[in-house]
């Protein structure tokens, strides 16, 4: 089983800073578990207990989705170089849409990335390291642009007519308001 802690470590942050790939997996009370890939500059370590991330907008909304009618949470952290670790985060979230006042005051944390659409405030209840000997070496090679440009061509009023569109129900038919 790894190590369970209370809370990061500085190597544990520093660990986190240098991936460039995590893991979100969140699930309701019924209906499916949801596991998202997670790329760019999108995740923040505010300190020991608690870190945020810039979602960006999707083919779906699950997690927000997830978040808002039960806000469990884990983040998985992979070394796919150096030493084999695997990093999980356990706590409880809250997902904040664009012009709230959560959104106002910790969006300048990253940079301008089109199709951002909700900042998720993690708070750690539980860390555990374990070994990452099973996960494959693999070199980076950068980050793709895609999403950037997709979301770059559809502009604002795109974006919105999308996330009404293809944002607002889950897989499993939960349902929540993408108004902005």
């Amino acid at each position: 089983m790894g190590r369970q802690l209370d809370q990061l470590t500085q190597p544990l942050i520093d660990f986190i800073q240098n991936q460039k790939l995590f893991f979100v997996a969140t699930a309701m009370e019924g209906g499916r578990v949801n596991v998202s890939p997670k790329g760019l500059d999108s995740l923040r370590v505010i300190d020991e207990k608690r870190v945020i991330w810039l979602n960006l907008t999707g083919s779906g909304n699950e997690t927000a989705i997830h978040l808002n009618n039960k806000n469990r949470i884990t983040l998985m952290f992979c070394a796919f170089e150096g030493d084999p670790i695997i990093l999980r985060l356990y706590g409880t979230a809250k997902s904040f849409k664009k012009g709230t006042d959560f959104w106002e005051k910790n969006i300048a944390l990253f940079p301008t990335i089109p199709g951002s659409r909700q900042l998720i405030d993690v708070v750690i209840n539980e860390v555990q390291v374990s070994c990452g000997m099973g996960v494959p070496l693999m070199e980076y090679k950068q980050q793709r642009q895609s999403l950037v440009d997709w979301a770059e061509n559809q502009g604002d009023e795109g974006l919105k007519k999308y996330w009404q569109k293809k944002n607002t129900t889950s897989i499993d038919g939960f349902t929540d308001s993408f108004e902005q």
